[in-house]
């Protein structure tokens, strides 16, 4: 799990689309979330030309993607 400095938990992947930080969700309070991508180690994971199979996800202990 990636928890950025504000504590939002960040989902890179799948074009940013379920990442709590991409600007577009909401909080508990109704206030919106401000986009963390600039921030976050892991914005590659969300663009439209990344291919997993060329990048360390699998070794990296903090990405969601990573296998065991």
């Amino acid at each position: 799990m990636i928890i950025d400095i504000t504590g939002i938990v960040l989902t890179p992947g799948n074009n940013g689309i379920d990442c709590l930080g991409n600007g577009e969700h909401l909080s508990k309070s109704g206030e919106i979330i401000e986009c963390c991508c600039d921030e976050c180690n892991y914005m590659l994971c969300c663009s439209q030309g990344h291919n997993m199979n060329n990048c360390n996800a699998y070794k990296d202990a903090f990405c969601p993607h990573a296998k065991g």
